[in-house]
This record gives C-alpha cells, sequence and structure tokens, in this order.
C-alpha cells in the first residue's frame, strides 16, 4: 500500500497552496503559485519575502536560485519589483 505523501499549507499573496511537506520550495516555485506565466526571461523582477517558516530562520527574503524548507502556515509575499 503507497503511502499518500503528507502536505502543508502555504499561503501566498493570500491564497492558500498544498506542498509536499519534506520539500524545499524555490524563489522561482513561489513567484510561479502567484504569477502563473512567470518567466525569468520576461524582463520583470520580483522580490519574495516569507514569515512563519522554520525555527532558525523564521522570516527572510528568498532571493532568486535560492530554497526554504516549508511549515505548515507558511506565508509568503511575492512583489513586482520592475526591470531586472
Amino acid at each position: 500500500m503507497a503511502h499518500e505523501p503528507k502536505t502543508v499549507t502555504i499561503v501566498v499573496e493570500g491564497t492558500p497552496h498544498e506542498w509536499p511537506k519534506e520539500e524545499e520550495i524555490s524563489f522561482t516555485q513561489v513567484v510561479t503559485l502567484e504569477v502563473q506565466d512567470y518567466s525569468p526571461a520576461s524582463g520583470i523582477s520580483y522580490s519574495v519575502k516569507y514569515t512563519r517558516g522554520q525555527g532558525h530562520k523564521p522570516e527572510g527574503i528568498l532571493s532568486p536560485g535560492e530554497s526554504v524548507k516549508v511549515k505548515d502556515g507558511m506565508v509568503f509575499s511575492v512583489s513586482e519589483t520592475g526591470q531586472s
């Protein structure tokens, strides 16, 4: 019998999303949850901040190329910063 992967609920710009509990989430994955047609080649850059994260780093900024371990109830904010 296969086990269902455990998920946590993360919130991106007020919208809840299920995410595998044991997986990290990358900058690109967070932005794509908010901006479905996001492409790094678009020339538009984004800022990603998070709160309610893991114990040793409960809040911070996620930069392009970085990932962070998710936690149930973690909140992400994505904002457009203009041209890169």
